[in-house]
């Protein structure tokens, strides 16, 4: 599978968004790192193995796993799920995130910069609100000191 048309459809979104793509490229070629207020947008595109096929990911950490509060800290996560629309929030290791995930075949310009800018602004919207209310002046939870 051939890549390249859907870097540059990634890079196209990303100067959309008045940002120079070059500056956001990863270490691995299909890697994209933004900033969107106080959240980092992570982007992917890649293919399996056997290369017959693609996928378009997006994704941001929002939050670390407190140490006190954590049933009240899931139950908060689940029920914001069900308010969110095309993407979902999980957990790997000791953060949540937020992330859509979707296959390349068929994705055009607009859905890919709607799903980038729901995470993103979902992400914003998120990662302050969970970290005050469950880490408070506690800088450890923030996903910046990852």
């Amino acid at each position: 599978m051939d890549l390249q048309p859907y870097y540059q459809m990634v890079e196209n979104n990303i100067q959309k968004l008045g940002v120079d793509p070059a500056n956001c490229r990863g270490e691995k070629p299909g890697q994209w790192n933004l900033k969107k207020g106080s959240a980092n947008v992570w982007i992917d595109v890649w293919e399996t193995k056997e290369g017959n096929y693609g996928y378009f990911q997006c994704m941001a950490p929002v939050v670390k796993i407190p140490p006190k509060n954590t049933e009240a800290f899931y139950q908060e996560i689940l029920e914001i799920n069900h308010k969110l629309y095309g993407v979902g929030m999980t957990k790997f290791k000791d953060y949540i995130y937020i992330k859509t995930i979707r296959e390349l075949q068929g994705i055009d310009d607009e859905e890919m910069m709607a799903m980038m800018n729901r995470i993103g602004n979902y992400a914003d919207d998120y990662d302050d609100l969970l970290y005050n209310k469950y880490w408070g002046d506690d800088n450890s939870g923030k996903p910046g000191s990852m």
